[in-house]
């Protein structure tokens, strides 16, 4: 897989393993999830956490630094950094000057997004429409193509939002059938679902 372009998208229905790829991935190039212990599941994939050992990634110039965003560990990672800030208020400075957990969910996404991506690097967002409104989502397509065309950030995501799939210049990967392959954003079951629903409802 290519990843040329400075934002690529992963789509699929749920279960289809886009979100376990991009993890792997983050995981491959040394990046630290922030996340509490896990609890026990009564069904373990045993696999799913060791994909990233068998993942061989290859930088056209140069290995960088990043960071993952997962939608569902976003929630860890904001009180973390309330707990630094009682030591070091400074912390904050990097988010926005003001606490992500005094914001609401959405309201502290974007200022993440805002802070973090505007730093060279790449970045793994999983998700990251959960908590958006279709006008935060346009807002975070403005960040994407800012930072993203400046060419000191490049994105990968996994999404289910056509808003953010619509987003001009990236390559879409599909999951729905094996082996993975690009799609054109017009192709998407996400696209087709959502026009079917505007025009038919």
């Amino acid at each position: 897989m290519l990843f040329e372009f400075p934002v690529t998208f992963f789509v699929g229905e749920n279960g289809t393993g886009k979100s376990t790829f991009l993890e792997a991935i983050a995981l491959a190039s040394n990046i630290h999830i922030w996340r509490k212990s896990e609890f026990g599941r009564y069904q373990v994939n045993r696999y799913e956490k060791q994909l990233f050992k068998y993942i061989s990634l290859e930088w056209a110039n140069g290995k960088i630094p990043g960071a993952y965003f997962g939608s569902e560990i976003f929630n860890d990672f904001r009180r973390i950094l309330d707990v630094w800030a009682d030591t070091d208020p400074g912390q904050l400075e990097y988010f926005g000057g003001k606490s992500l957990v005094t914001q609401s969910h959405g309201q502290s996404m974007m200022s993440y997004f805002r802070s973090c991506y505007s730093r060279k690097g790449i970045y793994f967002l999983d998700e990251p429409e959960t908590a958006l409104s279709p006008k935060s989502q346009l807002e975070l397509i403005d960040i994407l193509r800012e930072n993203g065309k400046a060419g000191h950030a490049q994105f990968i995501i996994a999404t289910h939002s056509p808003i953010l799939l619509a987003y001009e210049d990236a390559k879409i990967y599909s999951f729905d059938h094996s082996p993975v392959s690009e799609i054109e954003y017009q192709e998407t079951e996400h696209y087709k679902i959502y026009k079917s629903f505007l025009l038919e409802r």
